[in-house]
């Protein structure tokens, strides 16, 4: 990797730490504030219809395509950051906190889709690769605050923010200095409200796009239920003694190893097939799941859900390059950008159904509603004409 891949890749970990913050220290906020357990759906879904809105302002505006895709995510790192350093707020309202939260992800907007912007703009050749680093940095990133929770044990539960906050503006920084923009972008795009929905009309494109909207369906709603799947265990096997915050950052973070090898596998297979192949192992998980969540053998659960973090993110980066790879290039930046808030919005969906059907089904058997995505982008990537990417 040269000096450049190595900037982003470590900005994009740093800035995005601040993504999955409030759900580390969710059980501090739950105990403090007397919330309901169900807060965590409305904490994540919170980030994550920020994180649409701030997408779609983004790409209606062509922002990454008209301005200086280094300097928007700069600034975006130092907005984000101070909004969730205000949820360290003591006494703060818990309605607050979700604004707060909507109000970082609406500027993490900024920072994923305009990285993956800011790589096409250096890596024509190669991108499945760079973008594989890339991604792999937002998965260990998404799941770091489990890890500072569980390594600030004994400190009060804002340390998990103040050092998230950090680190978004080290990378912001980082971005600023050391990448300029790339030499393959494309200067003096002028404002075109409708450029983000040009990709639409290749059916390459749509078929890149609807694989990463199935795939998106069980992604985040698998990220934000980790935790719930090792309480869940811990609850009929008290013996097992599971360390939460720790295997849950484990497992989430194991998954950016499965990215950099997509994106070098990517390199001499084709980048659709290997899609596929992820996108159909981490349906067949949804579909185990109710065997292994209560298997007796701790160990059983451990290695399933270590593997069942490792494909389902597995895909997430090669959608990404067929989405560049098929959108136009003149609105590059806002064609991956809302095909991000389109994504997003349907994790926000998925989120919250499988939090109301866990109401009505065992906890055991609700994560088999997580394969419906699965086999909608399976569809899409069938399609004969996605063969042909």
């Amino acid at each position: 990797m040269n000096r450049v891949l190595i900037t982003i890749v470590l900005s994009q970990f740093f800035c995005t730490s601040l993504w999955f913050a409030g759900n580390a220290v969710l059980p501090d906020l739950i105990h403090s504030m007397h919330l309901e357990p169900g807060f965590l759906a409305h904490l994540t879904s919170a980030v994550q219809f920020g994180f649409i809105t701030g997408t779609l302002v983004f790409a209606v505006l062509t922002i990454a395509d008209r301005f200086s895709p280094s300097k928007v995510f700069f600034v975006s790192a130092v907005i984000a950051a101070l909004f969730n350093l205000a949820a360290s707020i003591n006494g703060i309202p818990a309605y607050n906190i979700l604004a707060l939260r909507f109000m970082t992800g609406f500027f993490l907007a900024g920072i994923y889709p305009v990285g993956m912007k800011i790589a096409s703009d250096y890596f024509q050749k190669g991108l499945g690769k760079s973008l594989g680093f890339l991604v792999g940095a937002l998965v260990i990133g998404t799941a770091f605050p489990h890890l500072l929770k569980n390594l600030t044990a004994s400190l009060p539960w804002n340390y998990v923010l103040y050092a998230t906050s950090t680190l978004s503006v080290l990378g912001g920084l980082a971005i600023l200095l050391f990448v300029p923009d790339g030499p393959y972008r494309r200067y003096g795009q002028s404002f075109k409200i409708t450029a983000f929905l040009s990709g639409f009309r290749k059916q390459e494109f749509r078929s890149a796009a609807f694989g990463y909207f199935g795939h998106m369906w069980e992604l985040y709603t698998f990220w934000a239920f980790v935790p719930v799947m090792l309480s869940f265990y811990n609850t009929h096997f008290p013996e097992s003694e599971l360390n939460v915050p720790l295997f849950s950052f484990l497992i989430i973070a194991f998954g950016g190893l499965a990215c950099v090898a997509s994106g070098l596998l990517s390199q001499c297979y084709p980048a659709n097939k290997i899609a596929t192949l992820a996108l159909l192992l981490s349906g067949l998980c949804c579909l185990l799941s109710p065997f292994f969540l209560l298997h007796g053998s701790l160990w059983m659960l451990l290695t399933f859900l270590f593997f069942w973090g490792l494909v389902v993110i597995a895909d997430s980066p090669l959608f990404s390059t067929l989405v560049a790879q098929h959108a136009p290039e003149e609105s590059r930046g806002s064609s991956l950008t809302i095909v991000n808030s389109i994504g997003f919005a349907i994790t926000i969906i998925s989120i919250q159904f499988i939090n109301i059907m866990s109401t009505y089904i065992h906890g055991q058997y609700i994560y088999l509603l997580l394969a419906i995505g699965p086999i909608v982008g399976l569809i899409a990537m069938l399609n004969p004409a996605s063969t042909r990417n």
